[in-house]
């Protein structure tokens, strides 16, 4: 801490003065939105978030001590929405990532499928044969079989592990034509239109237990767990 640098008391006080006046502020925003997307209320947030945050550097500058506030950084944070205010269409955009943790009851699983697929045209060679010997087939297997999210509910039974996951709400003012982003499904997604996004990582489990471990806490998060972390820029956004 430096003492050139160090605000005063007077400096701090006026601080949490002006987090006082912002929460009181959100919260008759709040009281008073007229919809989801009131901008009232996400004018009231934007400016909680930069008092708290103010307060939080000044009280560390001056006492070095934190507040249990998480102030999102610009790393964690959307672009400003620019998209339509009633917004006609919108887009999800999903990515799972997955590890095969077990060949072997991927392929089995898979040949469970193979040999109950009574659709094989007549004097044309079944699958069956290849997928208990090959990754790659077996996924073919599974995922031309499966959707995607209960390939998702069902990870485990089917060898997979889950690894990072991404959703993100893009909205705009007219739907796409048919076909028009097939080849490149995610190379048009403007941040800028992104209403709300949802991560899951187990490094945010991992950032918890570092927290906790400061702090003399045991987390308790088994090795499974991992921890969704929705854009907490925007108001409205699941907690």
């Amino acid at each position: 801490m430096s003492d050139a640098a160090q605000p005063t008391a007077a400096e701090v006080r006026a601080a949490a003065e002006a987090v006082k006046a912002a929460l009181d502020a959100h919260l008759a925003a709040v009281e008073q939105r007229s919809g989801e997307d009131d901008s009232g209320v996400y004018e009231a947030f934007n400016q909680l978030a930069a008092a708290a945050e103010v307060y939080d550097e000044l009280l560390y500058d001056a006492y070095d001590e934190v507040t249990p506030f998480e102030i999102p950084g610009a790393e964690d944070s959307l672009p400003p929405y620019t998209g339509p205010d009633e917004p006609n269409a919108l887009s999800v955009l999903i990515r799972r990532d997955y590890t095969v943790a077990e060949p072997q009851r991927l392929r089995a699983q898979a040949q469970r499928v193979a040999d109950l697929d009574t659709d094989t045209a007549a004097g044309e060679p079944s699958s069956a044969g290849v997928v208990g010997h090959s990754v790659h087939a077996a996924l073919g297997v599974l995922f031309g079989e499966f959707e995607p999210d209960e390939i998702a509910s069902r990870h485990k039974e089917f060898g997979l592990e889950e690894g990072d996951s991404t959703l993100w709400v893009a909205a705009s003012d007219e739907p796409s034509e048919p076909g028009e982003w097939l080849d490149t499904p995610f190379d048009q997604a403007d941040p800028q239109q992104i209403v709300c996004r949802f991560d899951v990582s187990s490094v945010f489990d991992e950032e918890l237990d570092d927290e906790l471990d400061g702090l003399g806490g045991a987390s308790g998060a088994g090795e499974d767990d991992e921890s969704a972390r929705p854009d907490s820029d925007l108001p409205g956004a699941a907690r």
